[in-house]
């Protein structure tokens, strides 16, 4: 079963997305701020992480940035920054930074779900391929 984290400051968008992505039939994982999302990532290996940039204690570039730096083996789980930061420099920066991909609020369900089935035809190909991760 692929199990997807959720990181959302905003805990009504972080319910709504949990609530859609367990009616799918995913796992799901679910943290308030970077910090957490990160020791939900080095403990439980999601496959797939939904992740807003603005946060307390740590936001969605830092929360990258650690994981590119010091948790590489983590580095290729695809991260899809869902954030409010609608201005093309910030949509840039977030996919310099290595996610995969960058949505917008308001959210629209429907698109973050074609996302995430895209991410997991791409997971089941590489299991297949014998590149798990």
């Amino acid at each position: 079963m692929i199990t997807i984290l959720c990181i959302d400051d905003e805990a009504d968008i972080r319910e709504l997305i949990v609530e859609e992505l367990a009616d799918a039939g995913f796992a799901t994982l679910e943290a308030a701020n970077g910090r957490e999302g990160l020791e939900l990532l080095l403990a439980k290996w999601p496959d797939i992480v939904i992740c807003d940039i603005t946060m307390p204690e740590m936001d969605g570039h830092q929360l990258i940035a650690t994981i590119q730096l010091n948790h590489p083996e983590l580095s290729n789980i695809p991260f899809i920054f869902l954030t409010a930061m609608t201005d093309k420099e910030n949509m840039l920066a977030g996919l310099r930074a290595g996610a995969a991909d960058y949505l917008t609020k308001p959210i629209d369900l429907d698109i973050l779900m074609a996302k995430i089935s895209g991410c997991v035809t791409r997971l089941e190909n590489d299991r297949l391929a014998g590149r798990a991760f």
